[in-house]
């Protein structure tokens, strides 16, 4: 198990962490199985995403658009409620194949990283669990 530190540069901001995670995997010697990378944070996320020019702001706007405007009463910080929701709605890990030490990917997917309150720097937990 590896555990990384990414840095985001913006309030919201879609980061591409793929070579990390394949780098990740240099540890495990090209075997074959599933990598699980997992974020721990509530206000960030995990996907995966075709990052063509503009795609990431096309995203933001999209994940801005789906929350709505309400009257929240989250004690600490009722600004950032939206952050929380957003986090739980695309998910804080992800699961992929892995063949001979390469991340089974479509040709345009990325892993990525959903800052929703930064910038900051998050935790991601990559493991690797091997064929037998």
């Amino acid at each position: 198990m590896h555990r990384l530190a990414i840095q985001s540069r913006k309030k919201r901001d879609i980061v591409d962490i793929t070579a990390v995670i394949e780098k990740a995997l240099n540890h495990y010697n090209g075997r074959s199985g599933t990598c699980h990378i997992s974020i721990l944070h509530t206000t960030a996320a995990l996907t995966t995403a075709d990052l063509d020019p503009g795609t990431d702001l096309d995203m933001l706007d999209a994940f801005e658009e789906m929350i709505p405007k309400l009257h929240y009463r989250h004690p600490h910080n009722p600004a950032h409620v939206p952050d929380h929701i957003l986090s739980s709605l695309i998910g804080t890990s992800v699961a992929v194949a892995v063949d001979q030490g390469r991340l089974l990917l479509g040709t345009w997917q990325r892993i990525v990283l959903v800052e929703l309150d930064g910038p900051r720097q998050r935790d991601v937990v990559v493991a690797f669990s091997a064929e037998d």
